[in-house]
């Protein structure tokens, strides 16, 4: 989970820098083709080719659809908000994944999940501190992102029941390869890496592996609600970075309002560990 903590973090660190140089499309689809490389290698080594074929792939293609917009959003309000304040807002994922439960697949909300989603959604307003008259696109944007992270997580766990993890991951970076080409061409426009951007490129691409795979393996060794407390350090490390690298503030309204956000994913997990 650490690991996973530290690849995040600096996978949002590459992507403000390489964002100097390249859209969020040209990210995506360097990043999606550097991932595509490795797990295709992966498989090929391990001799585990086999695993790519599947018997969904229109639930792969709406999976993928859902994370490319979602994952394009979150590197758009990297660019125009601080990145603890993105970071803020990312963490209600498991909030939305909590409210679409029920409509998908009929579990209950309890009143301990009712509260955490007030408390969650209360700690947004802190956050964003937004008027209503003109909201801050990069708050909306990252919004966006939160929600089609958490279309892609539901999607992830009806696909789990008959996908191995690898089969996932082999879709999600040769689609979204496709996905990032096809749009970072709509404009007839293309930014080829030089030598500042495509380090922060290849830094991007790895990072975005190596978080999974650390998140996977964590999952595997351990129940989610003793690991995923261990995430919430993703805040205040980039809330740190931001300080550090980009001379972004401090303020108050970030500070209890992501308390606010923290403390509500912790109550859907020990609502989560009162079921089981």
């Amino acid at each position: 989970m650490f690991g996973s903590v530290l690849a995040f973090t600096t996978m949002a660190i590459a992507s403000r820098e390489a964002s100097r140089a390249h859209d969020t499309f040209e990210i995506m689809f360097w990043r999606s083709l550097i991932g595509f490389v490795l797990v295709l290698g992966f498989m090929i080594s391990t001799k585990r080719l086999a695993e790519a074929k599947t018997r969904h792939p229109g639930q792969h293609l709406v999976r993928n659809l859902f994370h490319f917009t979602g994952q394009n959003l979150w590197l758009w309000a990297l660019t125009l908000i601080p990145m603890a304040q993105v970071f803020a807002i990312e963490f209600t994922s498991p909030l939305w994944v909590m409210l679409l439960a029920p409509l998908l697949f009929g579990e209950k909300l309890s009143a301990l999940r009712a509260l955490a989603a007030g408390v969650g959604f209360a700690g947004i307003l802190v956050v964003a501190q937004p008027d209503f008259g003109h909201i801050e696109p990069g708050v909306l944007a990252a919004l966006g992102a939160a929600v089609g992270f958490a279309s892609t997580l539901l999607m992830t766990k009806m696909l789990t029941r008959e996908e191995t993890v690898l089969t996932i991951m082999f879709w999600l970076t040769l689609m979204q390869t496709g996905f990032g080409l096809v749009m970072a061409l709509r404009d007839g426009q293309w930014v080829l890496p030089d030598a500042t951007s495509a380090p922060w490129l290849l830094v991007i691409g790895l990072c975005g592996v190596l978080a999974h795979m650390c998140l996977t393996t964590a999952l595997r060794m351990a129940p989610a609600a003793q690991i995923m407390p261990i995430d919430f350090l993703r805040l205040p490390l980039v809330t740190l970075a931001g300080i550090a690298f980009y001379n972004e503030p401090l303020t108050w309204p970030l500070v209890i309002g992501g308390a606010m956000i923290l403390s509500a994913n912790w109550l859907n997990l020990r609502a989560s560990v009162q079921r089981a």
